[in-house]
């Protein structure tokens, strides 16, 4: 016999089992945990659990989402010309199959959101080239030999395969030298660009951002030099501040509006120990219309800089988009080295974004330009063949990436007022699109520590080992 069963009543059923599965996970806490010794790299352990809080309670971290900082753009690295050589010599589904892992959220993914390209080669291209080179002599102000060259043999399709598994991914390009024929020493390395160019190069990085668009990558934002207080690399360009200034509001910024790009323009790119070069270029402005934010490196100053550019300028953007391991690397010191200064110190001074320098790396550490190249680079990855070894900057940006989704939101996190902070477990906490909250701790100490976590009336008791990183979920 055929039994009837009234829709209304089967989606009853349906709401009840929804209820009753969502009360199953309420309070229950995801841990994802990674440990120096690498005895667990990057696993999810068994959920903890919120339950009232009790006043027993010793070192306790606090989060209160009501109290909310900037958003987030994303985690991730920059892709060299090497790198992306490194990925191409990987056989196809070898490849595929690491960009799903690096790109992605499903399965093992770590869902990297943003990325870092050179406009023209970086100094971890095998050679030096810019997008318009012409014989020695020449001038091309109208840019007639334009190119994108050697990225179309690598960058590109890279970026096309990451692009099809993550069609989000937010792309800066930064430029590490103009053309050698707009420069006054006539060499890629080091030397300013001559005033008389300042709008044929503007021009330049317009076409750069347009015949982009038409491979189907959009740029999100360009720096205008990378580390231009260091001409010593190769490439490189020396371009100081009050140049900059004069670049981005008389050239680059008119430029960008009137091709209507929708490209943002970041200035400085360098390190901490000079945040009064983006101040002054802020001060103008002139300047500053056409200026969404400033990027740092962390070769020189403290990360706490960055909070004095947004003291001087809230309503400009801030975006962390450089820091290197050297290989072979230590990971007992770069992997919590790297979360306390960037992932917690960097987002607690107002970056955006927290990008590892680079993304991959061979065994021989290779390919790198002559002349002031990086020859110790380690990546995130290191590729040889097929085979894939995780790196320290790996974890890094794997514990902040997976969980904190671009628009994701910095909140509250620490001791609350008039009660001591332990020093020894630096942390930072965000409210993400969906709902979650996510904090991720440090054990900055030698020894285990043993600590609550509160939101609201509910807490958990959590045991770190020394060195050890928590990413905790709910």
């Amino acid at each position: 016999m055929k039994i009837s069963i009234p829709k209304s009543a089967f989606l009853l059923v349906i709401c009840l089992f929804a209820s009753q599965l969502a009360t199953a996970q309420k309070g229950k806490v995801a841990f994802w945990l990674t440990n120096t010794d690498k005895s667990v790299l990057f696993r999810q352990q068994p959920a903890l659990t919120l339950q009232k809080a009790t006043a027993s309670e010793a070192t306790v971290i606090h989060i209160d989402a009501k109290k909310k900082f900037q958003e987030i753009d994303g985690f991730g690295f920059t892709l060299t010309g090497g790198s992306a050589g490194h990925l191409l010599g990987m056989s196809k589904a070898a490849r595929t199959a690491l960009l799903k892992e690096l790109f992605s959220t499903a399965g093992n993914g770590i869902g990297m959101a943003y990325l870092r390209v050179s406009i023209g080669a970086s100094d971890l291209n095998e050679k030096v080239f810019s997008y318009d080179d012409i014989p020695q002599g020449q001038t091309d102000p109208d840019l007639q030999h334009f190119d994108l060259g050697p990225d179309r043999k690598d960058v590109i399709p890279v970026l096309k395969e990451i692009l099809a598994i993550n069609p989000e991914l937010k792309i800066l390009g930064s430029p590490w030298s103009p053309p050698v024929w707009m420069k006054d020493n006539g060499d890629t390395r080091g030397g300013s660009l001559k005033p008389e160019w300042y709008d044929a190069y503007a021009k330049y990085l317009v076409r750069y951002v347009q015949d982009m668009k038409k491979e189907g990558i959009r740029i999100d934002a360009i720096t205008v030099q990378n580390e231009p207080l260091h001409p010593g690399n190769n490439p490189s360009l020396l371009m100081v501040a009050k140049d900059q200034a004069v670049f981005v509001k008389n050239h680059l910024g008119p430029a960008f509006e009137k091709a209507g790009t929708g490209t943002k323009i970041i200035v400085y790119d360098h390190n901490a120990d000079k945040p009064e070069y983006p101040i002054s270029i802020l001060d103008d402005p002139e300047a500053k219309k056409y200026v969404n934010g400033s990027a740092f490196h962390l070769y020189g100053g403290t990360i706490d800089a960055l909070s004095k550019v947004h003291d001087a300028h809230p309503d400009r953007a801030l975006y962390f988009t450089e820091q290197w391991m050297g290989a072979p690397g230590k990971f007992e010191r770069d992997f919590p080295d790297h979360i306390k200064k960037l992932t917690i110190g960097a987002t607690r001074n107002w970056a955006r974004t927290v990008l590892e320098w680079n993304l991959t790396s061979n065994p021989q550490n290779r390919p790198f330009t002559d002349r002031g190249g990086c020859d110790r680079c380690l990546g995130g990855v290191t590729v040889n063949g097929d085979k894939v070894t995780r790196n320290a900057a790996y974890y890094v940006v794997a514990h902040a990436s997976r969980f904190v989704r671009p628009g994701s939101v910095r909140i509250e996190s620490g001791a609350l007022i008039g009660t001591n902070a332990d020093e020894k477990l630096p942390n930072v906490a965000f409210a993400t699109p969906d709902g979650k909250k996510v904090l991720i701790v440090l054990n900055d100490s030698d020894a285990e520590k043993k600590f609550s976590i509160r939101d609201g009336g509910k807490a958990m008791s959590v045991s770190l080992k020394a060195g050890s990183v928590g990413t905790f979920v709910w």
